[in-house]
């Protein structure tokens, strides 16, 4: 099976991004992280110490959604342990659509400020701030900011070994 095929990304596409030539999205970013069997974090990773405190200005923040969507990846997938973190911010009518991850993965989001809508598959669920949500993400799923002030929320992604 090709790389292509294993990522659902189109050849041409491949060769843009290994040519520099095309911006990567959070999407495309997943599609090559899923194929790889690897968290996206996983792409990105520095080495831990015993303890370290990580100001918001050191984590690479992700945009999506002309920038109404900003993602801070806090902690990567680390010697063996199946998870995740990440805090995301939202603005006014940011949406966020996600591929499915692989078979088993789950996400834990806990909304803190503002209000969001996560829709999984057909099914669509309002998380109103200090609400939490736990949906299965092997299925294509979406963020969406409900409201009008700013949404943050706090995600684990486990991913099912």
């Amino acid at each position: 099976m090709s790389f292509a095929e294993v990522t659902g990304i189109s050849i041409t596409m491949l060769g843009q991004i290994e040519r520099c030539e095309s911006h990567l999205s959070i999407a495309t970013v997943w599609k090559i992280a899923n194929g790889l069997k690897l968290s996206i974090t996983a792409l990105i990773s520095e080495p831990v110490q015993d303890a370290s405190v990580i100001p918001l200005d050191r984590v690479r923040m992700w945009t999506e959604d002309e920038g109404r969507i900003r993602i801070y990846p806090h902690f990567s997938i680390e010697d063996g342990r199946p998870f995740e973190t990440y805090m995301m911010e939202m603005d006014q009518y940011g949406v966020l659509r996600a591929a499915p991850h692989n078979k088993g993965t789950e996400e834990f989001i806990w909304a803190f400020e503002g209000e969001l809508i996560v829709r999984v598959h057909d099914q669509e669920y309002a998380v109103p701030a200090g609400a939490a949500i736990r949906p299965k993400a092997d299925k294509p799923h979406a963020y969406q900011h409900a409201g009008y002030a700013m949404t943050r929320l706090s995600m684990v992604i486990h991913y099912s070994h």
